[in-house]
């Protein structure tokens, strides 16, 4: 079996934002990102697993959720991935001087 995976970095926290608590994707619009999800659920379509993977490289969220302020398009083709059979996994992650590792996995809000 095929796999086909997308590891984002995610770094926005708003506190007065829209989602307090949440680490939000994307910070910018990504036409890149929106069209990476197209080719995820296209995978699932062809049978294949597919997997969209938030890394949030801070330690104070709860939660990721889909900036849908900052790029419509990206929010709704995350919606139509998950909904597609794209599983969506994030995890945040363990911050020290001396490195960077996962920490637990953390809900996505679709």
């Amino acid at each position: 079996m095929c796999r086909a995976s997308e590891v984002k970095n995610v770094h926005l926290r708003r506190p007065e934002g829209p989602h307090p608590g949440a680490a939000e994707f994307p910070d910018s619009v990504t036409a890149r990102g929106a069209r990476h999800l197209e080719e995820l659920a296209a995978m699932v379509a062809a049978g294949h697993r597919a997997v969209m993977m938030f890394c949030v490289q801070r330690m104070d969220c709860d939660r990721v959720v889909a900036a849908a302020d900052i790029d419509p398009r990206y929010a709704s083709g995350l919606a139509r991935a998950a909904a597609a059979g794209v599983e969506v996994l994030a995890w945040d992650c363990a911050i020290t001087p001396d490195r960077i590792t996962l920490r637990r996995p953390l809900p996505v809000i679709v």
